[in-house]
């Protein structure tokens, strides 16, 4: 069935009684409409067009809102005008370019099949116009009704017995901001609940350190490198298999976005399942870069880690490098230092059938292991354009703070801080750091 075209008339708030023109706009007219249609604000300095659908039963117009609104303030918003005789008309008219829709409570129609609900013209408005606003009118008599009305969705109501011209043009105006308003309050509220929902997720991804049993002491820090994030491209886990042997490992995918992430995620998950599985060493590693290689966006994405397992006695330990730093080792009485690192292998990813040497290092009796990814160390050591602090100033900085009697969870935000400073300011790159501890008088 053919659509009738709109009865629309341009009404200026600033024009006189006589100015008010009927419906079909210029060619001007129409482009001005179309550009504002959608980002229109009213204020007291820039003209807007704005379009107001009035759905009335009344045959006779004698409800005049042309003539209304050629009376309003002078804030130069023009005002174009649709009317509709019933819903079914409406639903035609209600268009993109439609700002505010005036519905009169008294429209007969879905009310008897409604129950006899007098909200029902409203309700079917709001549903068909859902990113509209949306004025009631009803009589003076029917305060109440009114007043429900603006409860179950619509801006704001007028009394037909009230209505002016001033009235009508602020009481659209109104609407129309109010509704804008109330639309990115409903979009911040939503980015408020994905945020939260983000966060939730990405703390139950963060690992829970599995030691039941062992007389190690356990710490870590995390600060992943993206503004707003829990959860960055690094990754860490500890835990200690029915033979007694404490297992640890640390770990940085290269880049710290989400894709990052969701693959440190992976590989965590798949070490802490290849190590309950009996895996270790080479074998291990040479797995980890299987899944690597299949969960992996592209063929330039690579891991590197570095893995250590501590005898049940804790006293030595197998340690395995994937193109990650060495960890740092203090024992008592003697200052901090790197474990051996020569004969660590390529970083996962990068060579399709590399080896990854397990070398035996002594402990002792009392130590405390730091592990850590290169966010710690690639900070710059005295603010920007200055050298970066590198493995042998955060050796130095962890001897400082070792000799003041720093450990554990102390230990780590002392050193994280004071690694932030250094650099001048926010670390850009995700930090992961984690420290096992044995003490002489606990084994």
């Amino acid at each position: 069935m053919p659509v009738s075209a709109p009865r629309q008339r341009n009404v200026s708030a600033a024009s006189g009684p006589g100015d008010a023109t009927d419906t079909d706009a210029t060619d001007t007219d129409a482009t001005a409409m179309d550009a504002t249609a959608m980002t229109g604000t009213v204020t007291g300095t820039d003209r807007t067009d704005l379009t107001l659908l009035v759905v009335e039963d009344d045959p006779a117009g004698a409800l005049a809102v042309p003539e209304l609104l050629d009376a309003a303030d002078a804030a130069g918003t023009r005002v174009r005008i649709r009317t509709a005789r019933n819903l079914t008309e409406a639903e035609r008219l209600l268009t993109d370019d439609v700002h505010c829709v005036l519905v009169d409570l008294s429209l007969p129609g879905p009310r008897a099949a409604a129950g006899d609900d007098p909200l029902a013209p409203l309700r079917h408005i709001l549903r068909l116009a859902p990113r509209h606003a949306v004025l009631a009118l009803a009589a003076s008599a029917d305060a109440e009704l009114a007043a429900e009305a603006v409860r179950v969705g619509a801006q704001d109501h007028l009394f037909r017995e009230e209505l002016d011209g001033r009235l009508l043009s602020r009481a659209i105006r109104y609407a129309v901001e109010r509704k804008r308003a109330d639309a990115v309050q409903v979009k911040l509220a939503e980015s408020r609940l994905r945020a939260q929902e983000n966060a939730r997720l990405e703390r139950g991804l963060l690992p829970t350190p599995l030691l039941e049993g062992s007389d190690l002491r356990f710490a870590a820090h995390y600060r992943p490198g993206r503004s707003r994030a829990l959860l960055g491209g690094d990754f860490y886990d500890v835990v200690r298999t029915p033979d007694g042997t404490v297992h640890a490992m640390i770990g940085d995918v290269c880049g710290h976005g989400p894709d990052e992430a969701a693959l440190g995620v992976e590989l965590r998950i798949a070490w802490r399942a290849l190590t309950f599985a009996g895996l270790c060493g080479d074998e291990l590693l040479s797995t980890m870069q299987q899944v690597l290689e299949h969960e992996r966006e592209s063929e330039e994405i690579f891991a590197t880690l570095c893995t250590v397992d501590i005898a049940p006695d804790g006293r030595r330990a197998g340690l395995c490098l994937a193109g990650h730093p060495s960890p740092l080792i203090a024992r008592q009485g003697r200052a901090a230092r790197l474990l051996p690192y020569e004969d660590g292998g390529p970083a996962l990813g990068l060579l399709p059938r590399a080896r990854w040497p397990r070398r035996q290092v002594e402990l002792g009796a009392a130590w405390s292991l730091l592990m850590y990814t290169d966010g710690l160390i690639e900070g710059r050591s005295a603010g920007p354009g200055s050298p970066r602090l590198g493995q042998e100033g955060m050796v130095a900085m962890m001897n400082r703070k070792l000799a003041g009697g720093l450990r554990g969870e102390e230990l780590l935000e002392a050193a994280v801080t004071e690694v932030r400073s250094l650099n001048g300011g926010e670390l850009t790159d995700d930090v992961a750091v984690l420290a096992l501890e044995r003490d002489r008088a606990r084994g």
